[in-house]
């Protein structure tokens, strides 16, 4: 299958490009910066912005899945990149008419699952976060009211560890929920895993450690 990935040059996005192409899917991968990946005759890579409706609509055109892991590391204050993102991406799709299943990251503690965090993260997300998270929850309400084939997924704390094919999902929220770290190589497993087989369709899933 061909698989987008928008926002693929480190983190959760570089570790789904890598999964993509060792489950031999064709991949498209959209970054600002290259892509550091051995040459591959299924990955086509895309300098380009994700804001930018001709590089976004090249880089998702024809794809079965679209798999975006934006995020925000030189700029930690006031953003609206993840709402106009989604904003962007359903008017191109619109325009397509696709029928491919979006995967969106964004992180526990984003909208009605920051009820069910920690104390030290509720701070942390007070304190340093607030923005962020606040127009991480915009791209979650703009995207789950859309007609997309949609799943947003909220991983916990993230770790950078090899893949161990072990963690749990929760995709309801309840008392006790302890969604805690993850490696980022599990979760781009899992975003691969659905994009192939999407049994969590519509749904919010959380997604931490056993």
């Amino acid at each position: 299958m061909k698989i987008a990935v928008i926002g693929a040059s480190a983190g959760i996005g570089l570790e789904t490009v890598k999964r993509a192409l060792e489950r031999n899917h064709e991949v498209v991968a959209l970054a600002r910066s290259a892509v550091q990946h051995p040459e591959n005759p299924f990955l086509r890579s895309i300098n380009g912005d994700a804001l930018n409706k001709n590089d976004l609509t090249r880089a998702i055109e024809g794809a079965d899945a679209v798999i975006v892991t934006l995020g925000t590391r030189k700029n930690m204050g006031q953003t609206t990149l993840f709402s106009d993102f989604a904003k962007l991406l359903l008017e191109v799709q619109k325009e397509s008419k696709s029928k491919a299943t979006h995967l969106i990251v964004t992180g526990f503690g984003t909208g009605e699952s920051a009820n069910y965090v920690g104390w030290f993260v509720r701070l942390f997300l007070k304190y340093f976060l607030k923005d962020v998270y606040a127009d991480k929850a915009k791209m979650e309400e703009l995207i789950s009211s859309s007609d997309l084939n949609w799943l947003i997924v909220r991983p916990g704390r993230l770790l950078d560890e090899p893949r161990t094919e072990k963690y749990r999902i929760e995709t309801s929220l309840y008392k006790g929920i302890d969604i805690g770290a993850i490696n980022r190589s599990d979760v781009a497993d899992y975003l691969v895993k659905q994009a192939e087989q999407p049994s969590d369709i519509l749904k919010f899933a959380a997604i931490s450690q056993k």
